[in-house]
């Protein structure tokens, strides 16, 4: 009897210390769950898709108010002059000609001013926005989060027009003609095939990818690397993947912040992609510097023009190279005037893209890239009351391209749709990210 006592004692004692047990692995496991809460970010999915409605409106109002001076002003060395360049006082006046354009003004606006499209017009597509429509496209209809040379080169010849007017420049219509002669990407932007690697092409045609990876550059980059090696090398190929990064980087800043703050966090972040010894990070770090300064922006970019054009400083020699136009779509030049609109127009979507169009060369592009990430940033409905209007949501991409279901003719919502889906299967596939299908959002980790 005594022996059973002990016994049974001894099993209360025990099943005392595992009850503890369990408490603690159970405390433990509460711990962790927080924890995990703390390291990732909860993205609404029917927000997402609003900011990539605003990402195409921003865009497309962007270019094609840049539109109406795009190279109008290029400087004043070389065979081609075009006199003073613009100021904030010629907003508003009558639209001077482009190099190109033989006397005659642009005919999308008498005056510099914006271009929008009422509710029964259609946006037409341009080089801003048609590859980016493109590689969108194919993402879509291959189900993949990293295109393959195979489906780059197939997309290009299928939806690319084989004539000489098919709104390619440079480096894209080598990289096209290439492809033609059966190159395969990454070789058709190899600097030993195309003699216009270091142009702006990429620049303009890759922004879309850090859309597809939010929170994470490093992802977005490996997603957009071959996008961007198709028609860019070296600086041009750094330049496209500051601009990616940025993209990406929307939903990592602190949202107490302003539009303003987020930019410049975005910036400086994205600047470390940069090389510290070449030209565009000394662009930036110029840029920047005259920016915080307080001068004027048409002050900034009168020297960012002597100090690159005319003095060919920090390596950047285009100049020399006596290109036609002084080289007036190169990367660099184009990225140095990118950023007196990124920084001085400090969020404000109007302000940024006037001063786009007002600061020269091909001002089209990138008042095109500020203006599609300030609109994804503020969503349709921030586009909307920032104008103070509504826009028409249809988009015909068979302007510039082709072979596209609907004969061409898209939606915002539609193109948004796509997006949101292709980002759906990056967020789940390459972020390891998971879905609150009750909340509708996406629980994304963050990068530790």
């Amino acid at each position: 009897m005594k022996f059973n006592i002990i016994i049974i004692f001894s099993l209360i004692v025990l099943s005392s210390c595992n009850t503890k047990t369990k408490k603690k692995d159970t405390k433990t496991k509460k711990i962790s769950s927080i924890q995990k809460k703390k390291a990732s970010i909860s993205i609404s999915r029917d927000k997402y898709k609003d900011q990539l409605y605003g990402f195409w409106l921003g865009q497309c109002i962007a270019n094609w108010t840049g539109l109406v001076t795009e190279m109008d002003k290029i400087g004043n060395i070389g065979e081609i002059k075009t006199g003073d360049f613009y100021t904030r006082d010629d907003w508003g006046k009558p639209d001077q000609p482009s190099i190109w354009s033989e006397g005659v003004p642009s005919d999308l606006s008498s005056t510099i001013d914006f271009v929008f499209k009422n509710s029964d017009e259609i946006w037409g597509a341009d080089d801003d926005t048609d590859i980016e429509f493109m590689y969108q496209h194919l993402l879509y209809i291959n189900k993949v989060n990293i295109l393959t040379p195979k489906q780059i080169q197939n997309g290009w010849l299928k939806h690319i027009k084989p004539e000489e007017e098919n709104y390619l420049w440079v480096s894209n219509q080598k990289a096209f003609d290439l492809m033609k002669a059966g190159v395969l990407p990454p070789e058709t932007g190899s600097p030993k095939l195309n003699e216009h690697y270091d142009m702006i092409d990429a620049q303009l045609t890759t922004e879309i990818f850090g859309l597809f990876a939010p929170t994470r550059p490093d992802i977005a980059l490996k997603i957009a690397e071959l996008p961007i090696q198709t028609a860019a090398r070296q600086e041009a190929e750094d330049i496209s993947k500051f601009y990616v990064s940025m993209y990406s980087l929307v939903y990592a800043t602190n949202s107490n912040s302003s539009i303003k703050e987020k930019l410049l966090w975005m910036s400086s972040k994205s600047r470390e992609i940069l090389p510290n010894e070449s030209y565009p990070a000394k662009m930036y770090d110029y840029t920047r510097l005259l920016y915080e300064s307080g001068i004027p922006w048409e002050q900034t970019r009168d020297s960012l023009y002597y100090r690159y054009q005319v003095n060919q400083k920090d390596g950047y020699n285009i100049t020399s190279r006596n290109l036609y136009c002084n080289g007036c779509f190169a990367a660099g030049i184009n990225f140095a005037a990118s950023l007196v609109s990124l920084f001085y127009g400090e969020g404000d979507l109007k302000e940024t893209i006037k001063i786009g169009a007002l600061v020269g060369w091909d001002s089209d592009n990138p008042t095109a890239t500020w203006g599609g990430l300030i609109g994804f940033i503020i969503g349709k409905g921030g586009i909307e009351s920032t104008f103070g209007r509504t826009f028409s949501n249809r988009f015909n991409i068979h302007r510039t391209r082709q072979n596209f279901p609907g004969n061409g003719i898209s939606t915002f919502e539609d193109m948004s749709k796509k997006g949101l889906m292709v980002t759906n299967r990056v967020v789940l596939e390459e972020l390891d990210g998971e879905i609150d299908e009750e909340n509708n959002i996406w629980i994304i980790p963050l990068k530790q």
